[in-house]
């Protein structure tokens, strides 16, 4: 039976390494479900696989956008879907890895048919939110989508942006595009889990964001930084750089907050994933278990 092993967890777990020993076992190319990894402008602050990796093991969606093309997960989906068409004619199995939540959901379950966003309108209800504040965005929800303006966190100015943006576009409300349910596919998925404790996963964070620097993120950051006002970089790793560019922070104090920011978007991501019973969980020290369940249900 055709089947998608999808490779997921916090960022820093160690998703990278096993999924290139899990693909040369499986004989499978890597989706990867990264939405920063997109871009080939920012291979070091996004993790992006190495050149050596990307020889090794054949990979999809890398590199393969600038950071001035719209993308979303909506489009994502479509994009995958077409591609295991294709993979599957030759590949009984195939892994994405990744932990980009909502570009995995919209493969494994499918996303709401929401349109593509106007960058004048988007930029349009951004000054309005800059000049007249979070009431006026509140009350135009109100109007347009009295159902999603009571479900939604009104203190959220982006969620209610983006709901404003949906409404605007499609000419009815946001609420009655989202039909939440899940799409059926025409092969199986089995999810896997990486899992570390919190300290363990902490520390490799940390470390990782000092070799980063090492490997030259300063550098990526400033070649970036005239792009700043982009949703590409509105991400961990970039923000923060651009604050001291601009001299808000001092260096040092900037490479704490990428590390106290990718630790609380590991814990985001935990708690998003933590709602999906469908995960095995699994330490990557467990590799020969995480392959023995491959083996089991690449037989059945």
């Amino acid at each position: 039976m055709k089947t998608l092993f999808v490779l997921l967890g916090p960022t820093g777990v160690g998703k990278t390494e096993l999924s290139l020993q899990l693909a040369e076992s499986l004989g499978s190319p890597i989706i990867s479900a990264d939405s920063r990894q997109l871009y080939k402008e920012l291979p070091i602050g996004t993790a992006a696989p190495t050149p050596i990796e990307l020889a090794q093991v054949k990979h999809y969606f890398v590199g393969t956008l600038q950071l001035t093309d719209y993308y979303s997960a909506s489009q994502f989906e479509e994009d995958v879907i077409t591609l295991l068409d294709d993979l599957f004619q030759t590949h009984k199995t195939v892994l994405m890895c990744g932990g980009s939540m909502m570009y995995i959901d919209a493969v494994c379950k499918g996303i709401d048919d929401i349109p593509t966003i106007d960058e004048t309108l988007r930029a349009e209800l951004r000054e309005q939110y800059e000049k007249e504040g979070i009431d006026s965005i509140r009350q135009q929800l109100k109007i347009l989508d009295p159902v999603f303006y009571k479900q939604v966190d009104l203190k959220n100015h982006k969620r209610i942006i983006h709901a404003l943006e949906v409404c605007l576009m499609a000419g009815k409300p946001y609420s009655s595009l989202r039909t939440e349910s899940k799409k059926l596919r025409p092969f199986r998925i089995i999810k896997i889990g990486l899992k570390r404790e919190r300290e363990e996963l902490y520390e490799r964070i940390n470390r990782r964001v000092d070799n980063m620097m090492e490997q030259g993120l300063l550098e990526e950051a400033r070649s970036v930084y005239h792009l700043r006002h982009l949703n590409s970089l509105n991400t961990v790793g970039y923000k923060e750089l651009f604050k001291y560019f601009s001299g808000e922070w001092p260096l040092d104090f900037a490479v704490e907050k990428i590390k106290q920011n990718t630790r609380i978007y590991s814990r985001k991501q935990m708690t998003w994933f933590k709602r999906d019973e469908e995960i095995r969980w699994f330490h990557p020290n467990e590799a020969e278990q995480i392959k023995e369940l491959i083996q089991l249900s690449s037989h059945n």
